[in-house]
């Protein structure tokens, strides 16, 4: 019975890194830390089929932020053309629920080893939400004080999970923008003497994606012998893009880097500069709004400015090819997915894996796509991307309903 269970499991091995400690910590096997992980079943193509052991994915570890990373990739069954492998890694499986989670360990480590972050500082940063709830959790867990500055177009859920992650959410008005957020930010730190985050500045970004995000992609496609061809990522600091493409561009110098960006605030695409200006003593911040800048639903992608951390992948002409997508096939892609493939991501995912599905449409025969899937649905439950999802049942759903007796 035992065999059976374990052959019944699913299938992507979802092992966590020991990621650099804060301060001294005892060898994972004298913390009861598990570090062995035994082969899982291959399957078709390389994939694994099966679990070798209950313990494949379940480990033991000193605290919530070395849970960070080695996302699993997951293979896209029902949306892909025939001929052409389609796989997203889903970072919604880090402990906070998003890609940033990476982003703000990043952030806080970098600061404890300059020295600038001394026990019990204030960290203030400028957030559409996802790297605010993730510096919650790592200042949450090592003692320190969080102050996010928030422009009050973004879901109202992002808000609530920050402040009960005991951060302080201030609002700016929408019209501001994301340089509104980040100006407020900036005047905060200068003022209080707070720890300024600048993730849309900051080398540790990409650097730490270098490090985890790009090896794990590698290292997952070449232990399988599986060829990865293209990698489709969008942007919001560009630490994803910048990062892993450096990585990719060394280790996997033949697979092609595909970047997207809304169709309503084509940055990238439209080839003018961002303007940039000094702040406390460090030059990169943006010192306006891009003029090709929209509002669009896209929440995570984007700002209404181009990061510095995204400007230094662009130079180094990292990418391949920008393609541009609509708000709305983004939604549509996203709600697909959780139908079709039972993958519950946000409208940036379901941009990425939209423009995945125009790369597969015209890669040749035998081609592998990775798609990066940055954050959950959950996110957005007051956004337009559940405005057809209705609380109150349907007609249809009344019906069954009204099939059997009870409460009717």
């Amino acid at each position: 019975l035992a065999q059976a269970a374990r052959t019944k499991l699913p299938s992507a091995s979802r092992a966590r890194p020991r990621l650099p400690s804060r301060g001294a910590t005892p060898p994972a096997a004298a913390m009861g830390i598990c570090t062995t992980r035994e082969a899982a079943t291959p399957g078709p193509g390389g994939m694994s089929s099966g679990l070798a052991s209950l313990t494949d994915r379940c480990n033991v570890y000193a605290d919530i932020t070395k849970t960070i990373g080695q996302t699993p990739i997951v293979r896209i069954n029902k949306l892909a053309p025939e001929g052409v492998q389609l796989f997203v890694k889903l970072e919604y499986f880090n402990p906070l629920s998003s890609v940033k989670d990476r982003l703000a360990l990043a952030i806080i480590e970098a600061g404890e080893k300059s020295g600038e972050l001394k026990p019990g500082s204030t960290v203030v940063e400028a957030t559409s939400g996802n790297t605010g709830i993730a510096l919650a959790m790592v200042c949450a867990q090592r003692d320190y004080k969080l102050v996010v500055v928030m422009a009050a177009s973004f879901s109202i859920e992002r808000r609530k999970i920050m402040r009960a992650l005991g951060a302080k959410v201030l609002i700016t008005p929408a019209p501001l923008g994301g340089t509104g957020m980040v100006k407020k930010a900036e005047e905060l730190a200068e003022k209080h003497g707070w720890y300024l985050a600048r993730q849309f500045e900051t080398e540790a970004n990409a650097e730490f994606h270098k490090r985890t995000t790009g090896p794990e992609i590698v290292a997952a496609f070449q232990d399988r012998n599986l060829k990865l061809d293209y990698w489709v990522t969008g942007y919001g600091t560009g630490g994803t893009f910048t990062g892993v493409g450096e990585h990719l561009r060394i280790a996997s110098p033949s697979t092609k880097i595909i970047l997207s960006e809304p169709k309503g605030a084509p940055l990238v695409t439209s080839g003018k500069e961002q303007e940039r200006k000094e702040v406390l003593g460090k030059f990169g911040a943006p010192a306006g709004a891009h003029p090709e800048w929209k509002p669009h639903p896209i929440q995570g992608w984007t700002p209404n400015f181009i990061p510095k951390v995204c400007e230094d992948g662009l130079k180094q002409k990292l990418h391949d090819e920008v393609i541009l997508v609509d708000g709305k096939e983004a939604i549509e892609t996203s709600m697909q997915l959780a139908r079709k493939e039972g993958i519950f991501c946000g409208i940036s995912g379901g941009a990425t894996v939209w423009t995945a599905l125009e790369v597969c449409k015209k890669a040749p025969k035998g081609s592998t796509v990775l798609a990066m899937v940055a954050d959950t649905a959950e996110r957005y439950l007051s956004t337009p991307l559940f405005e057809t999802i209705e609380a109150e049942m349907n007609e249809e759903e009344k019906k069954m309903f009204e099939s059997t007796p009870l409460g009717v």
